[in-house]
């Protein structure tokens, strides 16, 4: 006797080849995608690249010439609802009914204008059976990028710090080290994943930061400082043209701009980070990590504009200095990199969405 294997395991298959798109998908979210025939995986893809082919097509692909024969009476899992509109892309359920596939199964409904639970029904009005919401939990915790980014026309926020024992993340006018090499190099993973990383003008002068993934491979994200009144100098690394960077500055202090560096005039006024928001999606950037101090982290806490921090709590103790930035929330998940502790935070706002 056969024995039919449960459906969250391949859709837990999915979840897991979905994450390999993680530095290349924003702002589209990250989809993986299993074929599976009489219990045994026949094909199977993710999504590598915005406006590459989505990962059905490359699950469609992966299927050897001998495998082909069985793709219309196999069973297509999917992390994410398929496609139905035409972007960079064809619609993915225009490939699914092509083929003939008789059962499609997936996690989350994509919440795309266009998109957003419309596939279940252009599939079966085309003789598929459809199932959604298998690890649906999980399904959703995988594209709050996407969620955010189009709910609410702005990138999905990541608040980083690192801060002492006692509560402090640096001292006055000095640079100070908490984080160990270990916490360092995870720092650029996180880099390489997302779309832009944002710092303010006291931490550019003071700790003269490069902001790119040198200790991790992968695209360095688009660099932006505040600098309201131009006040950097041009020798630091910031301004060295080696990665795209946004200078912000105020209305009366604009400068030409030059190669791989652009100044982007704004009002700083209350909405100044709603406005910087607005230009990072209008650009299409779709992830935003804040490496900023504490005045600048804190600006986005409150002001609400945040969904998620992660913090690198030391066994350091500095006794004074400059307080860490308050999330007044319970940290949600945590691990331990040798003598630094990561605490996750998720702001229950958006995190739902």
């Amino acid at each position: 006797m056969t024995t039919t294997i449960p459906h969250r395991l391949f859709i837990n298959r999915c979840f897991d080849l979905a994450k390999l798109g993680a530095q290349g998908t924003s702002p589209n979210p990250m989809v993986g995608a299993v074929l599976v025939y009489q219990n045994k995986i026949i094909g199977e893809g993710f999504h590598r690249w915005h406006g590459s082919d989505h990962a059905e097509v490359n699950c469609i692909n992966s299927v050897s010439p001998n495998n082909r024969q069985f793709i219309k009476n196999a069973t297509l899992y999917i992390s994410l609802e398929p496609c139905c509109i035409v972007g960079n892309t064809p619609a993915c359920t225009d490939l699914i009914k092509k083929l003939g596939i008789k059962e499609v199964i997936y996690s989350s409904i994509d919440p795309t204008p266009g998109v957003n639970g419309t596939s279940k029904y252009l599939l079966e009005d085309a003789g598929s059976k459809v199932t959604l919401g298998i690890d649906y939990k999980k399904g959703d915790h995988l594209i709050r990028y996407r969620s955010v980014f189009v709910r609410f026309m702005r990138p999905y926020i990541i608040l980083k710090f690192a801060q002492s024992a006692d509560g402090f993340m640096g001292v006055n006018d000095k640079q100070v080290w908490l984080s160990n090499s270990y916490t360092k190099t995870l720092s650029h993973k996180w880099r390489s994943e997302v779309d832009a990383i944002m710092v303010g003008t006291t931490t550019a002068k003071l700790d003269n930061p490069r902001l790119n993934t040198r200790q991790y491979y992968g695209t360095s994200p688009l660099r932006l400082v505040l600098d309201r009144s131009l006040r950097l100098n041009n020798d630091l690394h910031l301004l060295d043209q080696s990665t795209p960077t946004w200078v912000i500055c105020d209305r009366d202090h604009s400068k030409p701009d030059l190669y791989h560096l652009k100044y982007i005039q704004l009002d700083f006024d209350e909405q100044l980070l709603p406005n910087v928001l607005k230009r990072l999606y209008q650009a299409n950037r779709g992830i935003l990590l804040v490496e900023g101090g504490s005045q600048l982290l804190q600006s986005f806490i409150d002001q609400n504009l945040w969904d998620e921090a992660r913090v690198f709590s030391t066994q350091k103790y500095l006794q004074k200095g400059i307080p860490a930035p308050k999330l007044n929330r319970p940290i949600d998940n945590k691990w331990t990199l040798r003598d630094n502790e990561v605490h996750q935070y998720f702001n229950p706002t958006y995190i739902n969405c």
